[in-house]
């Protein structure tokens, strides 16, 4: 693999969905009910016995849910582990139900394991390793992971895609697609919108995620990426090119636990407070520096080893930021480092991408609309990790267009409901318009805005007195081109 060390990540290996047919829409749609039946039954009628006492908690809500989503596996699971890393947005409760999401996915046959690998490397399983352990180490939502051991002694992790993934996760987003859109467009309400942008950025990195020569690329690339910077501590696993392919992918094995496992972490003898800060500062200098980061950095992909480094597994997903978006990233950490004059630009920036849904949506003018940007986003930066909730923040929008309106975003009266859809509605239809919802603007910085949900959970767990961008030191020369990245100098645009 012809890999530069600095320039954009690679991407070179397409995977196209197959269509679904009728017959695989049909057959996953029953599937889903008749899961999504018998996991809820019991829930269902206890609900009806106590329907005078309103609805049930939604903590009884979680289990079942969470069984549903561990029995469909493919989307599924994809959308349980987001539930499991953002206790912000979903609550301590229900994320720590779908813990289990983050590497329990339904096994499978190492008949079909071997088949895989031998038909993927061209040689017999024997042939490319000396030893392959038959249970998986690992079970995610596209993918199981076995450890092995190569003919020179090396020890290893293979990860090889599930088959007939691609189907299934082609049949989810046709039947589930719909009913999102329906769901936002009519009612414009943001948490559907945000699945929706889960979905529409789903499908496009999926087809990347699904072919494993693209992972294995992007592993290369920021190994020498890491190399550019000074953060030893933090690790990603070697490639072995030789036994790559499209569905199977051999790497380094990383000796560790999730980092969010405290029981199991404790007995490394290691603190992960630093170790945290250090993959903060990384995930940043490539965001900046090189406008690519991981895009799927759940607690589940984060080791704790027990050299007492921090190694960052699947890179499956990797976001891409256009120079307009990139320069957009930099203006905000500036102006929340204290740069006044930079909320202006952010504030123009979000319009020049939405149009004027949003001053008209949120019924402020210029200045107002920077203020508000400003009140939303620099408590999340500036304040300690145990005082931030990002739930407000994704909620604020929405409490602003009722406010304009004359209505409190907690009134459930049905006047009420009726006139925040409405508004909703139109300010949605208006970004559509305007060519905002869907652009590489949304989906960048929506997947910049699910990495700082991943992060809040690190951060309340081991960070919960500081700030996200409490070095302020190494944010300020990471900006003005003199820290990690080199000689990194963007203004605002113009």
């Amino acid at each position: 693999m012809d890999v530069e060390a600095v320039g954009p990540v690679p991407r070179v290996f397409p995977h196209r969905l197959p269509r679904p047919t009728r017959r695989h829409l049909l057959r996953r749609g029953r599937r889903i009910a008749t899961v999504s039946a018998r996991r809820f039954a019991w829930t269902a009628l206890r609900q009806v016995r106590h329907a005078r006492r309103g609805p049930l908690p939604a903590t009884e809500l979680g289990r079942p849910l969470r069984r549903t989503f561990e029995d469909l596996g493919g989307t599924f699971m994809k959308f349980g582990q987001l539930v499991a890393s953002s206790p912000g947005v979903f609550g301590d409760g229900l994320s720590d139900e779908f813990r289990a999401c983050l590497d329990t996915g339904p096994p499978v046959p190492i008949e079909l394991v071997r088949e895989t690998v031998e038909s993927d490397l061209g040689m017999a399983l024997d042939d490319a390793f000396a030893e392959f352990d038959p249970v998986p180490i690992g079970r995610a939502s596209i993918a199981v992971v076995h450890r092995a051991r190569l003919h020179d002694g090396a020890e290893v992790a293979v990860k090889v895609l599930r088959p007939g993934i691609d189907r299934v996760v082609a049949t989810d987003l046709d039947l589930l697609q719909p009913l999102l859109e329906l769901v936002a467009r009519q009612t414009g309400d943001q948490n559907a919108g945000s699945l929706l942008q889960m979905f529409d950025g789903f499908r496009e990195q999926i087809g990347e995620e699904l072919d494993l020569r693209n992972e294995a690329r992007a592993m290369v690339h920021f190994r020498r990426l890491l190399g550019e910077i000074d953060l030893p501590s933090v690790a990603v696993p070697e490639v072995h090119e030789a036994l790559c392919g499209p569905n199977v992918l051999t790497m380094e094995l990383f000796d560790g636990v999730p980092i969010d496992d405290l029981a199991r972490a404790a007995d490394y003898g290691v603190d992960p407070a630093p170790l945290v800060e250090d993959v903060v500062r990384a995930f940043f200098v490539m965001t900046v520096r090189w406008g690519a980061f991981h895009g799927d950095v759940h607690a589940g992909n984060l080791f704790l080893l027990r050299d007492g480094r921090v190694g960052i597994l699947d890179w499956g997903i990797v976001g891409r930021l256009d120079p307009d978006t990139q320069r957009f990233v930099v203006r905000l950490l500036e102006a929340a480092l204290g740069e006044e004059a930079a909320w202006d630009d952010v504030a123009a920036h979000l319009v020049r991408a939405y149009g004027p849904a949003i001053k008209e949506g949120l019924q402020l003018d210029d200045e107002q609309l920077a203020l508000f940007i400003r009140t939303m986003i620099e408590p999340v930066l500036l304040r300690p990790f145990g005082e931030v909730s990002l739930g407000e923040l994704l909620t604020a929008p929405q409490a602003q267009v009722a406010r304009a309106r004359g209505v409190e975003a907690h009134n459930r009266s049905a006047r009420a409901m009726f006139i925040r859809v409405r508004a909703q509605r139109k300010v949605r239809r208006m970004a559509e318009d305007h060519g905002g919802v869907a652009s590489d603007f949304d989906r960048a910085t929506f997947l910049l805005g699910k990495q700082l949900m991943y992060f809040e959970r690190y951060g309340k767990l081991f960070m919960s007195d500081t700030p996200l961008l409490a070095d302020r030191e190494f944010f300020t020369a990471l900006l003005s081109g003199s820290g990690p990245g080199g000689d990194l100098q963007m203004r605002p645009a113009g």
